[in-house]
């Protein structure tokens, strides 16, 4: 455990349940302890934040451990900060990983992580797989990755996940559908993709298709336009897409049309279909529940602030979507304002069992400069 990490941070990021306790008084607690350690730590540490601080409304209640749990008055950090700056907490030596996203050339963020911040985050993830039966130490599967082809040295935050969510079930064969074709770029394989699918079908073991959302779809489509099979893969199959759903020509792709697609097609059913939502800058996990909503787990807290006045919303309605976690220790990322539009729901407005907050996505608010990782790679399709 890293030297920076302080009891109270460690006993929240340990918790096994994901989402058990969610509205405890115990629960609500142990957040505010582990925020205002997280507070203190970034401040003693940089200059930076110490003045953030300062010139904050919470000065008198974030400063020397006396944060009294306001989320609202927590200053945060836009996730475009880090595209220009590389602030870190910790000793350079003590960088165990460094990621980025993908956007625009000039515009990547930039993240530096200690061993606890990210083998956290990778913790939280197992939890979530454990929560809902996706960890299969015996069930050997096929795996297609809408995801960038490893290489050497490469730090892109979305090729590290999906590489690492094949650890959840033993690996029999693995297919990438971005191909690295040499100085840094990369070639959408649709054809490759479809003849992995038909393999894989024959072969009748369980296959997982992970990775972005609109390279699944291009596939499908090419797989329509030809008169493709359909196909009945295992019913243990599962598909856990990331990123963005903006495909050929800019084209908004629907989920649900997306997802019944891949029932059409594939024959995977509605609820072994689930998205996941996080950022380089914010590694922690939230992933849909059968419902498809993407609901916040016991180690983070969610606002929605409103586009003009940035108050905070209430549920319901849209805005700029701030996560806020205690888990990082490397960066001060404990509290970043995304340029995702969205909005929350307590737990009462879903079905499903989780029984936590869910938040929901609507789409990136700015200019084309704010891409994702998946807009960025889906530009390749506008060469298909």
């Amino acid at each position: 455990m890293s030297n920076y990490v302080s009891s109270y941070i460690q006993k929240l990021c340990a918790i096994e349940d994901p989402y058990k306790d969610y509205y405890s008084s115990e629960m609500e607690l142990l957040f505010k302890q582990a925020m205002a350690e997280n507070l203190e730590l970034h401040r003693r540490a940089l200059p930076f934040f110490d003045e953030l601080l300062k010139n904050s409304s919470c000065q008198s209640d974030c400063q020397s451990g006396r944060y009294n749990g306001n989320l609202e008055k927590i200053p945060y950090i836009l996730a475009n900060f880090f595209k220009r700056h590389s602030l870190l907490s910790i000793p350079k030596e003590e960088v165990f990983m460094h990621l980025t996203s993908s956007g625009t050339t000039g515009q990547k963020s930039q993240m530096f992580f200690d061993r606890w911040s990210i083998e956290s985050a990778q913790k939280m993830v197992d939890r979530i797989f454990k929560y809902y039966g996706w960890i299969t130490p015996n069930n050997p599967c096929n795996y297609l990755l809408f995801a960038y082809e490893p290489q050497v040295d490469k730090t892109l935050g979305t090729a590290y996940t999906d590489n690492y969510l094949c650890k959840y079930a033993p690996t029999k064969r693995v297919t990438h559908a971005l191909k690295h074709i040499g100085n840094g770029e990369y070639r959408f394989d649709w054809s490759g993709s479809i003849h992995a699918i038909a393999e894989y079908a024959h072969e009748g073991i369980p296959v997982r298709i992970l990775g972005f959302p609109a390279f699944l779809y291009f596939m499908l489509k090419r797989m329509k336009e030809l008169n493709s099979p359909r196909y009945q893969l295992p019913s243990e199959s599962l598909v856990f897409l990331g990123g963005g759903l903006k495909g050929h020509s800019n084209e908004t792709i629907s989920k649900e049309e997306l997802y019944a697609s891949i029932e059409e097609w594939l024959g995977i059913p509605n609820s072994r279909i689930r998205d996941g939502f996080g950022s380089v800058e914010h590694c922690i996990p939230y992933i849909e529940c059968e419902h498809h909503h993407f609901h916040i787990p016991v180690w983070s807290r969610v606002l929605i602030r409103d586009l003009k006045t940035l108050e905070p919303l209430p549920s319901g309605q849209a805005g700029f979507l701030q996560l806020i976690s205690p888990y990082i220790t490397s960066v001060p990322a404990m509290s970043v304002l995304m340029s995702d539009l969205a909005s929350w729901y307590p737990a009462t407005a879903c079905a499903c069992q989780v029984g936590t907050p869910y938040f929901v996505i609507h789409g990136r608010a700015g200019i084309s400069k704010n891409r994702s990782c998946a807009i960025a790679a889906a530009e390749m399709l506008q060469h298909e």
